[in-house]
């Protein structure tokens, strides 16, 4: 077993991964910028380390900083959590050049899922469903790439290479807006990650979001634990998350499923990881691969009773997979709002102190927050405090306990998006389930434009 890990994040997820090793008896160093040291994770490590300055470019994005925080106490390993330098294969391979162990899969995967045209070409080649597209990078040809945009039949989408996290894209309905739209998304894309390759893809108009959550132990050895519904978003960020899906069979989940584990054995994955799909009339379309642990993790671990932050720990410390896939059961229905400090209503970040905080409570609540009261929420940072998770037999049980948890929740001196949360979870189209990833947007327009007209 590993000895003693460095968290390289901050917030619930630092907490969630100090929690995992402190049961597993490993030692924790918490590593924080200088307006982080009163995070709670900070106070119950066994060490502690500033590595630099509030803003994230000058300390939980600065390798050196974080490497050198291991070096100086003697870690072993380092959990990059979600987020930050999760996803970044030269951290990953500098921490591996460093004698360290990173946790989480090889440079080489990270980088490999990390453009999303060779990760498409490497799920096409392992028998993953993709999204009809251009197959590879877009070239300078307008008269090729109008070529290719009417073979695979207007509306597309066009993405950069590197982007994630709903950034680096554009719908074009029309061949008159083709090439700007092109353009514009490679300039767009060489200023936010350093690299202008785009490629087009079939839009798909009324897809719902649905992942598959994975494990593997880099030895040849790979499960799935069921999928996740993410639908529920706003400008391509994900509010509130639920497993299983509404609507996915028991064979549709084993099929898909075992296309996933044979696709992780085939690129030699390690650790824990996330298939994301756009399904849409009974298919399933291959968007990406998160090679990290998700924010919304904890539903599955509701509904399969597997300590996924732990496994990440066994697998890193070299241990093979443990459980089997006829050992994952799904049992009952969980749902995840995400808390953030945010006005409920422009949705602009609500920074500030904490005058008072009350954590609901009850059969299948669970709450996963670095917040108490006195706490100061920086500027700096992500917007999200926290996520209030349930879990019940059914899925009405579930958006019951929900909606109580939800009115038990007080976080007093700033501003949350509570109420936006319970607006959702009393929505009928929610209630419902199986609503695409287009429906929150359009109901918050609805309300809008109501609310003006009113006034």
């Amino acid at each position: 077993m590993l000895d003693k890990v460095v968290i390289a994040n901050r917030g619930e997820i630092a907490l969630r991964i100090l929690r995992a090793c402190h049961a597993l008896g490993i030692r924790t160093v918490a590593v924080h910028s200088t307006v982080d040291r009163n995070l709670k994770h900070v106070a119950m490590a066994d060490e502690s380390v500033c590595i630099g300055p509030a803003p994230s470019s000058d300390s939980y994005l600065n390798m050196a900083s974080i490497i050198a925080a291991a070096e100086v106490t003697d870690a072993q390993a380092i959990h990059p959590g979600y987020g930050f330098l999760s996803e970044n294969a030269d951290f990953a391979e500098r921490v591996e050049q460093s004698g360290f162990i990173f946790i989480g899969p090889r440079a080489e995967t990270i980088r490999l899922m990390g453009d999303k045209v060779e990760a498409i070409r490497a799920m096409k080649d392992a028998g993953v469903p993709c999204v009809p597209g251009s197959g590879g990078p877009l070239g300078d040809d307008n008269a090729a790439n109008i070529k290719i945009a009417r073979e695979i039949g207007y509306p597309i989408i066009v993405k950069a290479a590197g982007g994630g996290g709903g950034r680096g894209m554009r719908v074009v309905h029309t061949e008159a807006h083709l090439n700007a739209a092109i353009q514009t998304t490679k300039s767009e894309a060489k200023a936010a990650f350093g690299n202008d390759m785009v490629y087009m893809e079939k839009f798909l108009e009324n897809p719902r979001h649905v992942e598959i959550q994975v494990l593997a132990d880099g030895q040849g050895s790979a499960i799935h634990l069921g999928e996740r519904d993410c639908s529920m978003q706003r400008r391509h960020q994900k509010v509130v998350e639920e497993a299983p899906a509404p609507g996915i069979t028991p064979e549709q989940r084993a099929e898909i499923g075992k296309v996933c584990v044979e696709a992780c054995i085939r690129i030699g994955y390690r650790g824990a990881g996330t298939f994301e799909f756009l399904y849409e009339n009974g298919r399933f379309y291959f968007i990406e691969m998160n090679t990290r642990i998700q924010v919304e993790h904890p539903v599955t671990e509701l509904v399969t009773g597997i300590d996924l932050v732990r496994e990440q720990l066994m697998i890193a410390a070299g241990r093979k997979l443990s459980i089997k896939q006829s050992d994952i059961v799904l049992e009952g229905h969980a749902i995840e709002c995400r808390i953030n400090a945010e006005d409920p209503e422009t949705f602009m970040p609500c920074p500030g102190l904490i005058q008072h905080f009350h954590a609901p409570g009850g059969p299948g609540v669970r709450v996963d927050s670095h917040i108490y009261e006195g706490y100061r929420v920086p500027p700096n940072y992500d917007s999200m405090i926290g996520k209030l998770i349930v879990h019940g037999p059914d899925r009405d049980t579930a958006i019951a306990r929900m909606r109580v948890a939800l009115s038990e929740m007080v976080v007093d001196g700033i501003k949350t998006n509570i109420p936006l949360q319970q607006r959702i979870l009393s929505d009928a189209g929610f209630q419902q389930g199986g609503m695409n990833i287009h429906y929150l947007e359009k109901r918050l327009k609805e309300q809008k434009e109501k609310t003006i007209s009113i006034v």
